[in-house]
């Protein structure tokens, strides 16, 4: 009984503060290319909002809301969002992740392409730092055994 008790009111703490950190964590992500934080720290708070669901509820709940599938998409997302704003400065003649070429591209002043693109990339490394701690907690939760991963094999 107590244990219920319990569990009832951790889960609706949890469901609760989730959206709240949830929001936080994009506030952070939009606002680190102007102020303090970023892509590192928005997604390390993202992250933690779904280990605190796996924590209130289990694995198999959190599972249900996000699969390994849509976790390695969203890693790869974020790796190929950070690479790809890298090349297309390449591409159009300045060094690898200068911004200020993209002034071309987005037909903005340089100072204004700068921001965009350190946003661009704050975004990719949200998603990218999210996805790996949502993978390291589950691999280390479920000692490496997930049930999808015979699915991919």
């Amino acid at each position: 009984m107590i244990g219920q008790i319990e569990d009832v009111i951790i889960q609706t703490f949890c469901r609760l503060i989730i959206p709240f950190m949830q929001v936080f964590a994009l506030y952070v992500i939009a606002h680190g290319h102007h102020s303090p934080g970023g892509g590192f720290q928005g997604g390390c708070i993202l992250g933690a909002s779904f280990i605190l669901l796996c924590v209130a509820y289990d694995i198999g709940e959190a599972k249900g809301r996000m699969s390994e599938k849509l976790n390695v998409m969203l890693c790869s997302l974020g790796v190929i969002i950070f690479g790809g704003i890298g090349v297309v400065c390449l591409i159009l003649g300045a060094n690898y992740l200068d911004y200020g070429i993209l002034h071309k591209l987005l037909r903005v002043d340089v100072p204004q392409a700068r921001s965009l693109g350190i946003l661009g990339i704050e975004i990719g490394v949200g998603f990218a730092v999210m996805a790996a701690m949502i993978s390291i907690f589950l691999n280390l939760a479920s000692r490496g055994e997930h049930e999808e991963a015979i699915e991919w094999e």
